[in-house]
């Protein structure tokens, strides 16, 4: 069984920042490269889903990994409190319009393993909704892989309790960052610990075919390079090459 309190959310002693951040780089600009073989023979898609606690870092990732990609080529949504047009239907429903077709990279900030985190955390469903909300998100996303050759790639920012609190501080004391700040992230995370306890019940139980990424998140120069890391092995193993003469 995973649990959390075993993954650091530290980089490994042995990296060096600077050599790290360099290849990250060069991998950022290789991702480029196989996002265009994919636009161009749109052919397979990928989703990718980052998951974590507030202040984890998951937009600045999406900023960072893909600043070289064709911006024509890439979604992204972020899905927050439903409305009540989304809450008038499934739970996959407003996820379901954002996922990617043929030739694109979709992006979800924050997705719908939202409906089993925050909700279970705060006993709006019981343990059974979230069993039986597993079992369809496992369908959905198997659904995804086979029906529409969706490469899926799901990433857990693995934040400390202590990291959290130093980047909330500097959204209330950091002018550039004042726009950032929500007095209901502190509220959150008073629920710290059920919030790691529902994660580790979506990580146990998640089809696993698709697993879980773990990064370390302390850090955003490592954080940035296992993502793109674990990005481009996935797209050099798409086999993405650009169509072949057709005239």
């Amino acid at each position: 069984m995973l649990k959390l309190k075993n993954f650091s959310a530290l980089p490994p002693e042995s990296v060096d920042k600077d050599e790290i951040k360099d290849r990250t780089d060069s991998i950022c600009k290789q991702i480029a490269d196989e996002q265009e073989k994919l636009f161009a023979r749109s052919e397979q898609c990928i989703l990718i889903v980052l998951q974590g606690m507030d202040a984890a870092g998951k937009s600045s990732t999406v900023r960072d990994v893909f600043k070289y990609v064709n911006p024509m080529g890439i979604h992204t949504a972020s899905f927050k409190k439903p409305t009540d047009l989304e809450f008038a239907h499934d739970f996959l429903w407003r996820v379901h319009q954002h996922a990617p077709k043929k030739g694109m990279i979709s992006i979800f900030d924050r997705s719908h393993y939202e409906d089993i985190l925050i909700q279970r955390v705060h006993n709006w469903i019981d343990d059974q909704r979230v069993t039986q909300r597993i079992k369809h998100i496992n369908n959905f996303e198997q659904l995804l892989e086979e029906e529409n050759n969706t490469k899926i790639l799901k990433f857990y920012l693995h934040i400390s309790k202590e990291e959290q609190a130093e980047e909330l501080m500097e959204r209330k004391e950091e002018p550039d960052k004042y726009w950032k700040h929500n007095d209901n992230d502190w509220k959150e995370r008073e629920h710290w610990d059920e919030y790691m306890n529902a994660y580790e019940t979506v990580f146990n139980q998640c089809s696993p075919e698709i697993p879980w990424t773990i990064v370390p998140a302390n850090k955003s120069w490592y954080k940035r390079f296992v993502v793109a890391e674990t990005l481009l092995k996935a797209m050099q193993e798409m086999n993405l090459s650009f169509p072949e003469k057709h005239f």
